[in-house]
C-alpha cells in the first residue's frame, strides 16, 4: 500500500490509533491557522504530544511534512511500507518529469542494494530507506555528479551529530562510518546524462538506525545470479545507532530525516552558488593520510599506498610505495 502525501496533508485514518488520530487533528488544526482560544491554549501542549506520540509512529509522508522548515526537499513524498528498492521507483518518477526534491520513503527494501549490486540488510521499521531526485543540470557538469553523493552524506552526518552527539566518519567513496570503520550507513548515486547535461541524479541512502547486528555471524551470500555481491558477517563489518547508543533509537528515525533534509537543501543551494562540498567531505575522509589498500572495481587489481587526496570528482589518489600517484575511479578501500 502507497501513501502518497503529495496532494494532501491529511493523515491515514486506517493507520492511526485513536490517541494519535486527536492529537494529530488538534496539531493540525493550530498548523492551518484555527484561531480559537482552545488551540492558542493548547499549542504548547500540543507540541510536546506530537514529538511524544508521532515519534512512535510509522513513518509516512505527512509526517517527514509536519513542521517541516525546507521549501524543496522533502515538501514531495511519496511513502510505501514496502518496496523493491527505493532507487529503481525514484529512477522510474524521474523520467516521468517528477519534479526536484522528491522524497521516496519506505520503512522495508526487498531488494536494497548498495554499490556493486551488493545486499543491504535492513528488518522492517528499523533504519532509514530513502532517495532522494535532484536535477541539478543548470548548475554542474556530468562530471560533478559526485558532489551530490559529498553533499548527502555531509548532510547525514551533521544530522545524526544534532539529534545524538555521534560523531560518524565518511570512508570513501560513499560509506558512513564509525571510528572502527564498521558501516552505518551507505549511499548510492545513479543518474541520467542527455547529450553534455544531467537530466537527473537519484541519491539513494540507507541508515542503520535500530537494529542490532551483534548475532548476523554468517557470511551474506551473494545475490541470486549477482557473483562477487556478497560480504563479511554484518556482526564483524556494521553498527547502528541504537549499537552505539546503547539504547533504542526508534524515535530518531523522523528527526533526523527532516534535519538531512534541512541540511541537504542549505548545502544545495551553496552548490548553486559555486561552493563545493568537496573539501569538508575530503576533511571528514577516514583513512586519508594512511595506508590502504584499494580493490579497483575495473580490473579487481590490488593498489597499495597512503591516501593522498579526492578530487572534485570523487577519485581517489593513492601514493604507492615507488612515490607514483594512482588515481581510482572506483574501487572497495581497505583500512591497514
Amino acid at each position: 500500500m502507497v501513501h502518497n502525501s503529495v496532494d494532501t496533508f491529511l493523515p491515514d485514518e486506517r493507520r492511526m490509533t485513536d490517541e494519535n488520530r486527536l492529537i494529530f487533528t488538534l496539531g493540525l488544526s493550530s498548523v492551518v491557522g484555527h484561531s480559537s482560544k482552545v488551540s492558542s491554549e493548547f499549542l504548547g501542549f500540543m507540541n510536546h504530544l506530537n514529538i511524544e506520540i508521532l515519534s512512535m509512529t510509522k513513518l509516512s509522508g505527512d509526517l517527514v511534512r509536519y513542521k517541516l522548515s525546507t521549501h524543496t526537499f522533502g515538501q514531495n513524498v511519496i511513502y510505501t511500507e514496502q518496496i523493491g528498492s527505493t532507487n529503481t521507483e525514484l529512477k522510474q518518477l524521474a523520467r516521468s518529469g517528477a519534479p526536484e526534491g522528491l522524497l521516496y520513503l519506505t520503512d522495508e527494501q526487498l531488494i536494497g542494494r548498495g554499490r556493486m549490486e551488493r545486499s543491504w540488510y535492513a528488518p522492517a521499521g528499523s533504519s532509514l530507506l530513502m532517495s532522494l531526485l535532484f536535477r541539478p543540470g543548470d548548475y554542474i557538469i556530468p562530471a560533478q555528479a559526485q558532489a551530490l553523493t559529498m553533499l548527502c552524506s555531509l548532510a547525514m552526518v551533521d544530522a545524526i551529530t544534532a539529534k545524538t552527539d555521534l560523531s560518524l566518519n565518511i570512508k570513501w567513496p560513499n560509506d558512513l562510518v564509525w571510528k572502527d570503520g564498521k558501516k552505518v550507513g551507505g549511499v548510492l548515486t545513479e543518474a541520467e546524462i542527455e547529450g553534455d547535461e544531467l537530466s537527473w541524479v537519484v541519491v539513494g541512502m540507507g541508515l542503520n538506525v535500530n537494529i542490532d547486528f551483534s548475532d548476523q555471524t554468517e557470511p551474506v551470500p551473494d545475490r541470486p545470479g549477482k557473483p562477487n555481491t556478497g560480504h563479511p558477517p554484518l556482526a564483524h563489518t556494521a553498527t547502528s545507532l541504537s549499537m552505539l547508543l546503547g539504547q533504542d533509537t526508534g524515535d530518531l528515525r523522523l528527526p533526523i530525516l527532516q534535519d538531512f533534509l534541512k541540511n541537504v537543501e542549505q548545502r544545495y543551494n551553496a552548490l548553486k552558488q559555486g561552493v563545493s562540498p568537496h573539501y569538508e567531505w575530503q576533511r571528514r575522509l577516514i583513512g586519508l593520510g594512511q595506508t590502504v589498500s584499494v580493490t579497483v572495481l575495473d580490473d579487481a587489481r590490488q593498489v597499495q599506498g597512503k591516501i593522498t587526496s579526492v578530487t572534485e570528482s570523487g577519485a581517489l589518489r593513492i601514493r604507492q610505495a615507488d612515490g607514483s600517484i594512482v588515481t581510482i575511479l572506483a574501487g572497495d578501500v581497505t583500512l591497514r
